[in-house]
């Protein structure tokens, strides 16, 4: 069982991704604002983070942990930008709040799972080490939710 922080204000919604985090057998502890995931991140697994509203502001209050917390973030489909500046951040995974809604159990389990490629992408990012190119293949599967163990 993974321990999940997830940022999620939108409370419909966010019952919603909660119940199916729990259903996968994740402990989820939901953070109604940035700080609030902040103070819950030690010892979590992986931060779930809603990016449809005030995303520059959210993104930019938790830049410090994006770069070692494995993070599974959502945005609307409308806008773009949004991923681009999620991933630019340092997410692990970025997709719209529908596939959020259709999938999110199994995009957080494949993102789980993906932790040995997570590892050596983020040491790659941060310069700190070589990633294989199998490595970067898996990841990038994971990125685009076609990784068949997820």
């Amino acid at each position: 069982m993974a321990g999940v922080v997830a940022h999620l204000p939108d409370l419909l919604f966010g019952s919603k991704v909660q119940g199916m985090l729990a259903a996968a057998g994740h402990d989820v502890h939901v953070a109604g604002t940035p700080q609030a995931a902040l103070e819950h991140l030690t010892g979590a697994d992986l931060l779930v983070l809603d990016l449809c509203e005030d995303s520059a502001g959210r993104l930019a209050i938790l830049a410090d942990v994006l770069a070692t917390t494995r993070t599974l973030a959502f945005y609307l489909h409308t806008d773009v930008d949004t991923r681009t500046a999620a991933l630019a951040a340092g997410c692990d995974l970025v997709v719209p709040r529908s596939r959020m809604a259709r999938e999110g159990a199994a995009l957080a389990d494949g993102l789980l799972a993906a932790d040995v490629s997570a590892q050596l992408a983020r040491r790659a990012r941060q310069g700190g080490g070589r990633s294989d190119d199998r490595s970067r293949q898996s990841l990038g599967r994971v990125r685009r939710g076609d990784d068949e163990s997820a």
